[in-house]
């Protein structure tokens, strides 16, 4: 097919001028295939490539997006300053950050302007319920997307050969809080709840199966949604069911009022929840009651991985605050990007795709090297208590 790279001659002043360029027979299928190059600056014989990023920066949860955001940013601005040759030319990272402000549909449009962006990659979406249906756009338009916190296992049982991830699946994360529950706390009445999205209730299923083998009863399984702020009505259903654990699934958002008006109701049944609940926020919205929450992330704590501690001073020093969860993830899963063209000595997506599965990249959360379904092939699961209002680690299961 015959593809149009479009090409900027910027001029030292402050004047710039667009000039067309000609087109060129580029031999490669999909629309993915069309120029990852979005312009070639001849005053520093730089080309410039797209690494899209997507997560939501707008609603709710949207201190976790820019999390997600900073993370993939730091790592460009990195591999800018060190600088990047690529079939000897010289590039230019740039980052094309989108808000897809959590909704599905927001998500799948998105998805066709990174693609219409001519991004080389893409990073994201945050969630399942968005990184599901906007796969398919990557993956028919050849474009390789890493999430880097989307852990519903359906995200990469579609089929598709553009999806992959850096986090553990809730196959991994929801069994993990159910042997805590029945093994650790003994619990053998639980009561389930979860958000309705892709993420909360794919957790909660994984959690529920898991928990009902190891012994335990479900006595109340209830649903509510990721908007939602008054929970007294479940919880006054669930409180009449007496369990020993409570397990919801959803984000922080709804999980830290979640927890505070159980403690209100006089509920004393230990809450559990997966990575979307486990964050420093989380204490300031549950207040004293987080104290009664056990959470769990789909990778290693900050603390735990080799080179943390040198990632949380670079983070810190560039951006002035904390990471939140998966700002590792995400600046791990722009080099993973980077590596691809490099092995792949190309900024072409089907080039870079084509050599994806074959990596084998250590970065600061560790190991990184996918199966044949684009999964993480070793990963860990994190549990968490909270002391003083912060995350605290409890316990590491490796899978």
């Amino acid at each position: 097919m015959r593809v149009k790279f479009a090409c900027a001659v910027s001029i030292a002043v402050a004047v710039a001028m667009l000039t067309a360029c000609s087109k060129k027979n580029d031999g490669e299928a999909g629309t993915g295939a069309s120029a990852a190059v979005a312009a070639s600056a001849p005053a520093s014989e730089a080309t410039v490539v797209k690494i899209g990023h997507v997560a939501p920066l707008t609603g709710g949860i949207a201190h976790l997006g820019k999390d997600n955001e900073n993370g993939a940013r730091l790592a460009i601005e990195e591999i800018n300053a060190q600088g990047l040759t690529i079939d000897g030319r010289k590039i230019q990272l740039q980052l094309d950050g989108q808000d897809d402000a959590g909704d599905p549909k927001t998500g799948t449009q998105i998805a066709q302007k990174l693609v219409d962006d001519h991004v080389v990659a893409v990073v994201g979406h945050l969630n399942s319920g968005v990184s599901i249906p906007a796969s398919k756009i990557y993956s028919d338009a050849g474009i390789v997307q890493i999430s880097p916190s989307s852990t519903n296992p359906a995200y990469t049982q579609q089929g598709f050969k553009t999806t992959f991830r850096v986090v553990a699946t809730d196959a991994q994360q929801g069994p993990a809080l159910a042997n805590y529950a029945t093994k650790s706390l003994g619990a053998k009445r639980i009561a389930v709840v979860d958000d309705a999205t892709a993420y909360g209730k794919g957790l909660a299923d994984e959690f529920a199966k898991t928990a009902e083998a190891g012994g335990a009863k479900i006595v109340a399984r209830e649903a509510t949604n990721d908007r939602a702020t008054d929970f007294r009505a479940i919880l006054t259903k669930i409180k009449s069911a007496q369990p020993d654990a409570i397990m919801f699934g959803g984000m922080d958002a709804t999980g830290g009022p979640f927890t505070k008006q159980a403690a209100a109701l006089g509920i004393r049944a230990k809450i559990l929840g997966g990575d979307g609940v486990c964050t420093d926020k989380v204490g300031e919205l549950a207040g004293s009651a987080v104290q009664n929450l056990v959470c769990s992330e789909a990778g290693l704590a900050l603390s735990k991985m080799d080179r943390g501690a040198d990632f949380e001073k670079k983070y810190d020093a560039r951006f002035h605050t904390p990471a939140q969860i998966y700002a590792p993830f995400t600046y791990d899963a722009v080099y993973v990007i980077v590596d691809a063209m490099k092995r792949a000595n190309s900024i072409e997506p089907s080039k870079v795709l084509a050599v994806m599965p074959s990596t084998d990249y250590t970065g600061v959360i560790g190991h990184i090297a996918f199966d044949n379904k684009g999964d993480l092939k070793e990963g860990a699961i994190t549990l968490y208590d909270f002391k003083d209002g912060k995350k605290a680690v409890l316990d590491v299961v490796k899978m």
